[in-house]
């Protein structure tokens, strides 16, 4: 077998490969071996045949079809490895020579990795993250906990008001027809909670215990339900129950309740250090992600097409499973987490173009900077995905063996982007955004603070 490069524009490669007759011989011969036992051939039990006989009957290319299949899939490989191509697609065949007793010779047109021309990465300039703890965010975050602590009692004395919770009874209504999932008995409902029908929830405020209230809405136009998409409904509802949210003081025995602490004031600063240190962890996440962004910006890369629908498919895997671990598994609510994943992946393309050229970009940064894992920094690593699986103690090494086999690649590869991350920051030049800019000082919100790492430090697929 020998093969060449016949063509090569932008990402496609045009491969010609030519396959000996003796090459060709043998694949035939497995054609045989495969095919025989599905011959009757008069004379001979089922599959007995020799292949001289059945050539004779039928004729010597009735094995010629899976000859050429068996002759492409073991020469093609071969070829790719032998001209080092990075290959992202299935191959084009085509076949441009095939004569009884001559060599056989086909090409494949393929699609390889794009040459990534790297921009200077090193000292780029981006505007540096800063987010100060204030006394306001502290306070939400004690508020927060106070909420959680607080005690959920009958009220009698009073209409509904936003934040309570009712137990209620509905029945709903298009037109005169009672429609199928809008009735419940005892249901709980919290006002403001915006879990009903929008305009729901605000006609129910100012009404009083064993009140018989009639409530029109109008569903939303991307309702899940077809039959009931922006029609008008009319709900009966009738208030069993008011309760409310009763708090309790924010003092010192509040703090003890709550927390390790004796004091209001030793919470408030440990609450303090808890804000601060996530907001480090933004920061840092933020002034990784602007440096891999500028520079992924100033790379001029044309993505595979082929690559950005396998990212699409990724993102929308994902998303998909977001929505799964809720436990929403009934069939109207498979309906509507397929539509949200759909249209999710309509407007996924910007984001799997750019995802996808970072992880282009990142690698060949790797290739040429050499970046290397050293056998103690893998086994730190192999240690520190065992400890976040809880493993029992007796389970610990296996687990750790299985991990350093299955996985091996990936935790290097995951090491290896960390690396280069860190090496990219370090020499990035960060300055203070334009007085202009409002959004110098960013205050961080605790509702809103999640610490979200980066692409690289997902878990092994092999656990």
């Amino acid at each position: 077998m020998s093969s060449k490069i016949l063509k090569e524009e932008k990402n496609i490669v045009t491969l010609e490969i030519t396959v000996s007759q003796d090459e060709f011989e043998k694949a035939v011969n497995k054609a045989y071996l495969k095919v025989k036992n599905n011959i009757n051939v008069q004379g001979f039990r089922k599959g007995k045949a020799p292949r001289h006989i059945i050539e004779k009957k039928y004729g010597k290319g009735i094995f010629y079809d899976d000859a050429l299949d068996f002759a492409i899939q073991e020469a093609y490989p071969v070829a790719v490895k032998e001209l080092e191509l990075d290959i992202i697609d299935s191959p084009k065949i085509n076949i441009e020579k095939f004569e009884d007793g001559e060599e056989i010779v086909f090409t494949a047109e393929v699609e390889v990795m794009p040459e990534v021309e790297l921009p200077e990465y090193k000292g780029v300039e981006v505007v540096k993250t800063e987010i100060k703890v204030t006394d306001e965010d502290v306070e939400r975050e004690l508020k927060s906990v106070q909420d959680k602590n607080a005690r959920i009692v009958e009220v009698a004395d009073r209409p509904v008001q936003e934040g309570d919770f009712l137990t209620i009874d509905y029945a709903g209504f298009v037109g005169e027809d009672q429609f199928e999932g809008g009735t419940a008995e005892n249901q709980t409902l919290e006002i403001g909670s915006n879990s009903f029908i929008p305009g729901f929830e605000d006609q129910l405020i100012g009404k009083t215990k064993g009140e018989e209230v009639t409530v029109n809405v109008t569903f939303p136009k991307e309702y899940h339900s077809e039959d009931l998409k922006g029609k008008d409904a009319v709900f009966n509802v009738k208030i069993h129950e008011i309760k409310a949210k009763e708090l309790p003081e924010m003092d010192d025995e509040f703090a003890k309740d709550v927390s390790e602490f004796d004091t209001l004031e030793e919470l408030k600063a440990d609450t303090r250090k808890v804000l601060e240190q996530k907001a480090a962890d933004q920061v840092k996440i933020s002034n990784d992600n602007n440096v891999i962004t500028k520079i992924v910006n100033d790379t001029v890369l044309e993505v595979p097409e082929v690559l950005i629908q396998r990212e699409i498919e990724h993102l929308g895997r994902n998303y998909e499973q977001q929505f799964r671990q809720q436990g929403l598994n009934s069939k109207e609510y498979d309906e509507l987490i397929n539509n949200f994943v759909n249209q999710y992946k309509e407007g996924a393309r910007e984001q799997a173009d750019f995802n996808v050229k970072a992880e282009l970009v990142l690698e060949a940064i790797i290739k040429k900077e050499e970046v290397a894992i050293s056998d103690e920094e893998f086994k730190e690593e192999v240690n520190k995905i065992a400890e976040s699986y809880n493993v029992e103690e007796d389970k610990l090494e296996g687990f750790k063996e299985s991990l350093m086999e299955s996985s091996k690649s990936y935790i290097e590869e995951t090491l290896q982007k960390r690396k280069v991350i860190d090496m990219l920051v370090e020499n990035a030049v960060f300055v203070d955004a334009p007085e202009t800019i409002e959004t110098i000082e960013t205050t961080v919100s605790p509702e809103t603070v999640d610490v979200v790492e980066s692409e690289e430090t997902e878990e092994p697929e092999d656990k």
